[in-house]
């Protein structure tokens, strides 16, 4: 067994990221669930039954835009020079990619405020695309709200643009894209039930214990991208020929 220099991420530490820090997704995407949960008819919003299908719907549309987000952080990727793909670069990539999810963690437990002037590198590109989300609403059927989860994929988040960072050390455009799906699986099932339970959630994504806990584990995973033999996705099996 020996360790793979070339190893950057897992899908696995996009997954647990994405675990780790949905309930502060909640908190920050709350009033846009509560939006999409209004905006359909009270028939469907007063039977969960009825309600899941559209909630799944609008979280499916949602991570759709993380992994073509994911995809075009590799393309960009691919256009990095040769040296900096390299082995040493990919190192580079590889602790800036954990010192931003370090400081998403210190953010989430209200330790670095100022990492959330970070989500205003998206603000211009939001500008354009919220306008169509607007012209969804209401809600009147589950294409629909496959569309408008799609929208509310681009929203300018600090968190999601640390796990493009991440996957932005993958090499590949496929992994890239895998990645962002691993991360927006993570965020999934906190997120639908937010759409189901949205008071409760809602009001334990806001306990200040509850967020330091969230941020100490964001900062944990970032350790385990520093140090990605820690990461046992990292050691690779050899047999040898005899």
């Amino acid at each position: 067994m020996t360790f793979d220099p070339a190893f950057t991420s897992s899908y696995l530490v996009a997954f647990l990221m994405g675990l780790a820090t949905s309930m502060h997704c909640v908190g920050m995407c709350g009033s846009i669930i509560g939006t999409l949960t209004l905006s359909l008819s009270p028939e469907v919003r007063n039977s969960k039954r009825l309600l899941l299908p559209f909630v799944f719907n609008y979280n499916l549309g949602r991570i759709t835009s993380y992994t073509l987000a994911g995809a075009i952080a590799g393309i960009v990727e691919s256009f990095i020079p040769a040296p900096v793909t390299e082995i040493n670069g990919y190192r580079v990539l590889q602790l800036l990619s954990a010192a931003i999810m370090a400081g998403a963690g210190f953010y989430i437990a209200g330790w670095l405020p100022r990492f959330a002037y970070i989500e205003k590198a998206g603000i211009h590109l939001w500008r354009k695309i919220e306008p169509y989300g607007r012209k969804l609403i209401p809600v009147k059927d589950l294409m629909q709200a496959f569309l408008f989860g799609m929208v509310w994929g681009w929203l300018p988040c600090g968190l999601v643009y640390t796990a493009l960072a991440l996957a932005l050390t993958t090499g590949d455009v496929i992994k890239s894209a895998l990645t962002m799906l691993s991360f927006g699986l993570g965020t999934l099932p906190a997120v639908m039930g937010v759409g189901i339970m949205t008071s409760a959630l809602t009001r334990l994504s806001r306990m200040q214990r509850f967020k330091q806990g969230v941020g100490l584990c964001l900062i944990l995973i970032a350790l385990l991208a520093a140090i990605p033999w820690l990461n046992p996705m990292a050691i690779i099996t050899t047999h040898s020929v005899h």
